[in-house]
């Protein structure tokens, strides 16, 4: 199994009780492989649905641990040209999740997306004997599709389609089960609503793909099943969702939220939602979880979010010249292996001040 580091399991149990994070994180303890009994073991706050997981099903908390790190790893590409680059450092990135601004909106999404995206997965392929492939049997049969000739081509189906209601359901008993609603509480109503914004980026958009059988090549017959998106794709669709996120607060039965400002319609289910505004990130700030965008590699000739003037916060950049070292002049010899040269690079790199 795949080591889970400190700092990766630590992001794990914050992202599911949010409440004293920083007790939290101390209580995690020494770094744990990828074992579903010491992760269940070392967080004491597990109960419920979580507990009865990590007691009948530890191979799916396995499957639910790798979809939280999943998840950060796509938060980090994503946001990796961006003032806030999705760090991990723990004395920062436990701050941000402590407000209810648009990234952290986005990093419960991508969370419990990756939770959903990676229990179907290990469904598909064979690993949970809780699940297997989708059951196409109660699913009404496809129409005939009409091609550029006479016939129409039939289809029915079959193969291996991913089981997604399964890892929805996982995703959503875990990743909400300490968020009740009901509870008088903006911060709640916020992370369930950002939770199932991700779940639905998975779920909503499965795509249906065919294999065609006959003879000599023909497709009198294919065979269709439903897959889910590549996770770039959702980490994708999410980026545009943070760029257009809802502002709202708490409504005065404190059991639903309002957009703020006029003339602006509700945030649907896809939509991410916040109730404060992000800091600049320019600077170090241990309280707002700022790690400052000193030193950080921009690009000089970019007027988008990775261009120096915005990613510098204007505070100017210096040109500098560094040599690395990367594989060249590849080959492969039979059989199986590919020897590589070592080769010199020079690279301009800009950095901010």
């Amino acid at each position: 199994m795949i080591p889970l580091s400190r700092t990766q399991l630590a992001l794990f149990f914050i992202l599911l009780c949010p409440v004293n994070i920083i007790g939290l994180w101390w209580a995690v303890g020494s770094p744990l492989v990828m074992d579903p009994n010491s992760i269940c073991r070392k967080t004491k706050r597990l109960a419920g649905k979580q507990a009865e997981l990590c007691q009948s099903q530890p191979e799916i908390v396995n499957e639910v641990a790798k979809g939280a790190k999943l998840g950060v790893r796509e938060c980090q590409y994503q946001f990796r040209f961006r003032r806030w680059n999705c760090t991990s450092q723990n004395k920062y990135f436990g701050k941000i999740l402590q407000q209810d601004i648009r990234e952290t909106a986005f990093v419960y999404a991508i969370t419990a997306a990756g939770v959903t995206h990676t229990v179907t997965q290990a469904c598909s392929m064979g690993e949970l004997l809780q699940c297997g492939c989708e059951a196409t049997r109660s699913r009404a049969p496809p129409k005939p599709t009409t091609g550029s000739g006479t016939e129409s081509v039939k289809w029915e189906w079959g193969g291996c389609g991913d089981d997604v209601e399964f890892g929805y359901e996982k995703s959503k008993q875990f990743m909400d089960a300490k968020r009740k609603k009901g509870k008088s509480d903006i911060r709640t109503l916020i992370d369930l609503h950002n939770n199932e914004a991700g779940r639905l980026a998975v779920r909503n958009y499965m795509r249906t793909e065919c294999k065609c059988h006959g003879l000599s090549g023909s497709c009198t017959l294919r065979t269709c099943w439903k897959k889910m998106p590549h996770f770039r794709e959702v980490g994708d669709r999410l980026l545009e969702r943070f760029n257009g996120a809802f502002k709202v607060m708490g409504g005065n039965d404190g059991k639903t939220l309002i957009p703020v400002g006029q003339n602006i319609k509700p945030p649907d289910k896809q939509d991410l939602i916040y109730s404060a505004e992000s800091p600049d990130f320019c600077l170090p700030n241990r309280k707002t979880g700022s790690l400052g965008t000193r030193g950080r590699v921009c690009n000089s000739t970019a007027m988008d979010v990775s261009g120096c003037d915005l990613l510098c916060c204007e505070r100017g950049y210096r040109d500098e010249t560094v040599v690395f070292e990367e594989n060249c002049l590849c080959r492969f010899h039979w059989c199986c292996v590919v020897q590589c040269k070592k080769c010199s690079v020079r690279k301009e790199l800009s950095l901010c001040f």
